[in-house]
């Protein structure tokens, strides 16, 4: 089993977007029972709740399932839970690291989303709690998780020696 956490500020926003999207994408590939997705917040501040609104009518404008989500804080134990961390930007992936310490310096599973988009010349994906603007983040998401997907499979067959 594989596995991939997403990871933002307060998981209400980008990262359960991130979460669902991919859930529905490998549900279409018929890789829901291959790879485990879930999504956490570097801080507390939203523990428990839903995604945004703003997150859950988009979700639900495309189609995609955001049923039983609720915002979790990163733990450290997530560090060996996944495979893949990926994190929303900067900031994120900076907090993350420091929260694992030592063991993810230089570690390649913990990695900004945007690193899946090279051809896009941003670090980051914008927070939509502070641009409102969660068409850009989905179409964004959509596109990091078709490259995170192709990724996994490539790195699998790898790993297999095919």
């Amino acid at each position: 089993m594989i596995s991939v956490l997403f990871v933002c500020l307060g998981n209400i926003c980008r990262s359960p977007m991130a979460e669902a999207v991919f859930r529905h994408q490998l549900k279409e590939q018929g890789m829901e029972s291959i790879i485990t997705v879930d999504s956490a917040g570097t801080g507390d501040w939203h523990i428990g709740k839903q995604p945004h609104e703003g997150t859950r009518g988009l979700l639900e404008q495309y189609g995609v399932s955001y049923q039983g989500m609720r915002a979790r804080q990163v733990r450290l134990t997530d560090y060996s839970d996944f495979d893949y961390i990926v994190c929303m930007d900067s900031n994120n992936e900076r907090d993350v690291r420091q929260l694992f310490g030592s063991k993810s310096d230089g570690n390649t599973k913990v990695f900004k989303f945007m690193n899946l988009l090279p051809e896009i010349k941003s670090d980051d994906v914008p927070d939509p709690y502070y641009t409102g603007n969660f068409e850009e983040v989905y179409q964004l998401v959509n596109q990091g998780c078709q490259m995170l997907l192709a990724r996994i499979q490539e790195e699998q067959l790898i790993r297999e020696g095919v």
